[in-house]
């Protein structure tokens, strides 16, 4: 689980489309020891929340939880991103010395944010409340740390985080390019107490200058947008987010992608690839519905190393079924988006199956 991490990309206002407010995607990246990596998503219900939540290092106090929908590793409780009923979307872009025994994980922090958080604020004092009493402690360039960035279909947040210290910095307009590493630079809007005094008493930083939080522990999370970057007032739509995830990993070894379309009014869309590469794989939608399901093909069974679809998805003829496969996708977009300009904002039984329908079509064209 140690050294997770995943390229970011948020479209704020002006360029995105019409009736659409911010536009999420991100590519969990495969590191080079692990070339087998598998992701799952999995869906979980409302809770009311009681006794205690067991993490993958650690044991917390249960709260009540929103629904929430997870890209995560194979066999780890938390996730490297996901989005809430809320319309909240959470991702990781970096960590590295984690995890900790008996302290919650970067991946842990994913999941238990969209457990908890209404809003992209919320989330950011979620996860550093939680990271304070629960977290890996430290005050040296050596200390855990972890990037992640934050959306709602408000704003977004990036949060970087490096054992007691952190620093956030709030985005409304816009585009965000994340790669791995620390992002927070010197525009920091919200931070740890008294960070500056402490960075210096500590070590970290010198006091010259303007605080640059990501330069002081060496650091710098920022990339270039992959292909044609987000131009022109409400020009920039889900199916160019989908390009630039496949762009983005023609470069690097993407696994498993997540994009989600954040509604201020309205229905937001979720739409995830559950495979690796996503260059030749298709994007499946998600809406929050009170009866919403999702494939079980997505998940490992027991006793098994990969989910269905990932084995499936591991031995397909991309040249055979790659172009009936691009248009399915295409086809789905469109109805998606129809469906959700017809109808009005709450959650509709006809969606319950919808990602569940999708990634079974998928199966088919695999067989």
């Amino acid at each position: 689980m140690s050294g997770i991490c995943g390229e970011a990309f948020v479209v704020l206002a002006p360029f995105i489309e019409a009736g659409k407010t911010i536009i999420y995607g991100r590519n969990g990246l495969r590191l080079p020891a692990d070339d087998s990596a598998v992701s799952e998503v999995h869906h979980y219900a409302a809770s009311e929340g009681s006794g205690s939540e067991k993490c993958d290092s650690a044991e917390i106090d249960g709260v009540a939880a929103f629904s929430v929908i997870l890209s995560k590793p194979a066999g780890v409780w938390g996730a490297e991103s996901g989005s809430n009923e809320k319309g909240v979307c959470l991702g990781l872009t970096f960590s590295e010395g984690h995890p900790v025994d008996g302290k919650l994980n970067a991946t842990d922090l994913v999941r238990l944010g969209l457990e908890r958080a209404a809003s992209a604020s919320d989330a950011v004092d979620v996860l550093v409340s939680l990271n304070d009493q629960h977290g890996p402690a430290g005050e040296t360039k050596d200390a855990p740390k972890a990037a992640y960035v934050i959306c709602d279909p408000n704003e977004a947040w990036i949060l970087n985080v490096v054992g007691c210290f952190w620093a956030a910095q709030k985005v409304s307009s816009g585009s965000l390019a994340l790669k791995p590493g620390l992002s927070v630079g010197t525009q920091i809007d919200r931070c740890s107490e008294d960070l500056q005094s402490k960075l210096q008493a500590a070590g970290v930083w010198d006091g010259v200058g303007e605080l640059n939080f990501a330069s002081v522990f060496g650091s710098d999370g920022s990339r270039s947008w992959p292909g044609s970057e987000p131009a022109g007032e409400g020009s920039f739509t889900v199916a160019q987010m989908f390009e630039s995830l496949r762009v983005a990993g023609i470069e690097q070894k993407s696994l498993s992608s997540h994009v989600s379309v954040l509604l201020s009014s309205g229905l937001s869309c979720h739409w995830f690839t559950a495979t690796p590469n996503p260059v030749e794989s298709v994007y499946k939608p998600f809406i929050f519905t009170p009866g919403a399901k999702i494939s079980p093909l997505t998940k490992i069974p027991a006793g098994e190393s990969q989910t269905l679809l990932h084995k499936l998805h591991n031995n397909r003829k991309w040249e055979h079924v790659g172009d009936l496969l691009t248009s399915l996708e295409s086809t789905c977009v469109d109805e998606v988006n129809r469906f959700i300009s017809e109808h009005s904002s709450e959650p509709n039984q006809e969606l319950d199956e919808l990602m569940k329908d999708c990634v079974e079509a998928e199966v088919k064209f695999y067989r």
